[in-house]
């Protein structure tokens, strides 16, 4: 499908790119590896946010909020995911630049509420797919399909081997996540997290969600003193031996849910960006990896 979606565009002169190359600005560099992966040198990538950015608090700078107004083709997270830059996307929206939401095309999570539609609180098209290699790679071959409608100038052949391996990559991703977290039993897949992120996660390597630090898909809100105590007793009856915390957002209320629940440790993931280089978590498929391992060594 993704290929005679690919095959079918031919290639054209003309872009607003550097060296007649379509440009295309990515708010989050978790997608932002992803594309820049699969177009290579098809196409001008540029990137909003830096690792370890916070996507619910980033905010862009002026030369910012002009790329996006200039740019062929945005791409965003979707799913309320990027609240600060609301105003921003949609000004280059209204400036008539194609905007494609990775959302879109990824399958519902079951008990996923979406932002914006109350009423539909037990399956949503998850902010944090990212998750799940699986729904990554829907969200990667939407993300395709589209840039190639919109920008025929792309080299089609190019940018089809690139996605095609990518793919692949994905695909073998998966199998490995599976096999890291082989030995964890049934009745240790249960996850804490500092915010609601890894419900794709949980969904697709049968993991149950015990709670979350902030009870919320955004850390830029908070939790009461209420919500941590039952959280902890939670953790004490089932027997929930680690807290995981996101690399991007404070750590101090996953420690003192850890310290009230006595025994617990925090261990740190990757769920809304990219680690540093030398991380281990610099790129998409890293980061996956990476966070299996962690995850099994704390609950394995």
């Amino acid at each position: 499908m993704l290929a005679a979606s690919l095959t079918a565009c031919g290639s054209t002169e003309g872009s607003s790119g550097s060296g007649g190359r379509p440009s295309i600005v990515v708010t989050t560099d978790v997608l932002g590896d992803v594309v820049s992966t699969m177009f290579g040198d098809a196409a001008d990538v540029t990137v909003l946010m830096p690792p370890g950015a916070s996507p619910h608090e980033f905010q862009a700078s002026a030369r910012q909020a002009a790329e996006l107004r200039e740019a062929d083709l945005v791409v965003v997270n979707g799913g309320g995911l990027e609240a600060g830059l609301t105003d921003v996307v949609e000004a280059a929206r209204d400036d008539g630049v194609p905007i494609h939401e990775a959302t879109s095309t990824v399958d519902p999570t079951p008990g996923v509420h979406v932002p914006g539609h109350e009423h539909e609180h037990e399956n949503g098209a998850d902010p944090h797919f990212a998750s799940d290699p699986v729904r990554m790679a829907q969200a990667a071959k939407g993300i395709l399909v589209d840039a190639i409608r919109l920008e025929p100038s792309l080299d089609t052949k190019a940018v089809r081997d690139r996605a095609g391996d990518y793919l692949a990559k994905l695909a073998a991703l998966d199998s490995e996540v599976r096999k890291i977290l082989a030995p964890i039993p049934a009745d240790r897949r249960l996850l804490v997290t500092n915010h609601d992120s890894f419900a794709s996660f949980a969904d697709r390597y049968d993991f149950t969600v015990v709670g979350a630090v902030i009870p919320s898909m955004s850390t830029a809100d908070s939790a009461s003193a209420r919500d941590l105590a039952r959280l902890a007793a939670t953790i004490r009856e089932r027997h929930v031996p680690a807290i995981f915390a996101d690399t991007s957002s404070p750590a101090r209320l996953a420690d003192r849910l850890a310290s009230d629940a006595a025994g617990v440790k925090v261990v740190a993931l990757y769920s809304e960006s990219l680690g540093k280089p030398g991380s281990g978590a610099d790129t998409y498929l890293g980061m996956v990896g990476t966070n299996a391992r962690r995850i099994a060594d704390a609950l394995a």
